[in-house]
């Protein structure tokens, strides 16, 4: 079994930043695809972006040029930097880890607010 547990996020103003971290614990032998998503407030949970464990990544368009994901292969750990922040960006964050091209397992959840 896997376990992931986020940390990082809170309060922040738009235009500021924030990272979330992803530590990953159990049989990590079944990871190497990692990925955050999103679901904000009477929404749907929505991808945000994902990196392989060979450092190929993705991105939904409307966080292109502003997060960047980015993995610790020795560490178990994944990150993402989320730059200019916008108050559209308000959302729990959840971290999400599988075999390519699946997200088998997930953290609880941590909560990011920006406000304008």
């Amino acid at each position: 079994q896997v376990q992931l547990v986020e940390s990082g996020g809170g309060l922040v103003q738009a235009g500021g930043s924030l990272r979330l971290s992803c530590a990953a614990s159990g049989s990590i032998s079944n990871i190497n695809n990692m990925g955050w998503y999103r679901q904000a407030p009477g929404k749907q949970r929505e991808f945000v972006a994902a990196i392989t464990r060979g450092g190929s990544t993705g991105y939904t368009d409307s966080v292109k040029g502003r997060f960047t994901i980015s993995r610790d292969n020795t560490q178990n750990t994944w990150y993402l930097q989320m730059n200019s922040l916008k108050p559209e960006d308000t959302a729990v964050y959840y971290c999400a880890g599988g075999r390519i091209p699946r997200f088998t397992y997930w953290g609880q959840g941590t909560q990011v607010t920006v406000s304008s």
